[in-house]
């Protein structure tokens, strides 16, 4: 209990100091990056300030792995250096089971973490986003223009020139109609649409339907098709929500959406995936600071780093590769997002099985 209590007090002591200072390097780099933009538009420094505090989990969350990797290595390597962990082998411990409870914090952390973002990062880093494009005028329409939208699996398709999110009203609506074979059934347009309650309701609706000669005949509308106009005003938006700004539930409903309506949803996917896998980017890190410190005498410390550092950067880079792939939909987003984490959790295993004790 002694060497675990010593272990852990020697780490997060370590560890809050690395996440203070990555935290206050990544503040500071979104400043540096929007400051122009701040200064042009003459924005107060107060408003400056509450984009920085709405910034500061989501800066957080991104710094925990940054500052896991240095605790971790800093000090296994300071162990290393003073030869104490030579006194633990001695005594039959091996590093496996000493470094347990860094293991058990990895976990801990990654789980946490995932929790962390999708209770409170999400939300303060949406505020951040809509008070900066704010600010810096930004701002994005919701409206939509000459668009294609599909309902019921691919059985109603709607066409209009123009949706107004604000009104909630679509112009020069043409809705085509297809029967469980996907054949034409019918085509209904209408000048315009506006959203009530829970269906579309048509002005001057007009009805085209296929004739038994091959023709075509013009009718009203009738009900039966009329009530089946319930796709939500959601599917129309050109303004795609951005996976990173919402929770987990927001972002699975989004893309239930998005697929409803038949539009591309790989890269929706891809991001929404990464808020499960990127929290155990932690545990990775903490494997491969274990398995790959104390490779040598000399320079302990800096030596150590250096390979977890190359190690976490190919690991970014394979990440990197694989969710553009998953992206493009060369390959499936969930594989894009947990690939890396499988394989290098593997490596960090083998690592660690063969360290030297």
């Amino acid at each position: 209990m002694k060497l675990v209590s010593y272990l852990c007090k020697k780490t997060i002591k370590v560890f809050l100091g690395a996440l203070l200072l990555v935290e206050l390097v990544l503040l500071l780099t979104d400043l540096l990056l929007n400051i122009w933009g701040y200064i042009s538009h003459e924005v107060p420094f107060t408003t400056v300030l509450r984009i920085l505090l709405y910034y500061v989990p989501k800066a957080g969350w991104y710094a925990v792995p940054c500052a896991v990797l240095f605790a971790v290595v800093y000090v296994l390597s300071d162990l290393y250096a003073k030869n104490e962990l030579l006194a633990v082998f001695a005594s039959g411990v091996s590093l496996f089971r000493f470094t347990l409870p860094l293991l058990f914090f990895g976990v801990l952390l990654s789980v946490g973490l995932f929790f962390f973002e999708d209770r409170l990062v999400v939300g303060t880093y949406a505020k951040k986003m809509q008070l900066q494009n704010m600010v810096l005028q930004k701002d994005k329409t919701q409206d939509n223009e000459d668009f294609v939208v599909m309902g019921e699996g691919g059985r109603i398709l709607y066409h209009a020139m123009v949706y107004e999110d604000s009104s909630k009203l679509l112009l020069n609506l043409q809705v085509l109609y297809r029967n469980a074979n996907y054949a034409f059934e019918a085509l209904v347009l209408a000048d315009y649409a506006t959203w009530k309650f829970d269906h579309w309701e048509l002005e001057n609706p007009v009805c085209y339907r296929k004739t038994a000669g091959g023709g075509y005949t013009m009718q009203e509308a009738d009900y039966d098709l009329l009530f089946r106009l319930v796709a939500p005003p959601e599917m129309f938006r050109s303004g795609e929500i951005s996976v990173e700004e919402v929770n987990v539930a927001e972002a699975r409903r989004y893309i239930e959406r998005r697929e409803k309506a038949g539009l591309p949803v790989s890269e929706a996917k891809a991001e929404y995936y990464k808020k499960f896998a990127f929290p155990f980017v932690v545990l990775v890190v903490v494997i491969l600071a274990i398995g790959l410190c104390g490779k040598t005498r000399k320079n302990v410390l800096l030596v150590s780093l250096a390979l977890s550092v190359a190690a976490v950067v190919l690991f970014y880079i394979m990440q990197m590769i694989t969710m553009l792939m998953a992206r493009f939909g060369a390959i499936p987003p969930i594989f894009g997002e947990w690939f890396p984490v499988f394989f290098f959790i593997c490596v960090s295993s083998v690592l660690l099985r063969f360290a030297h004790t």
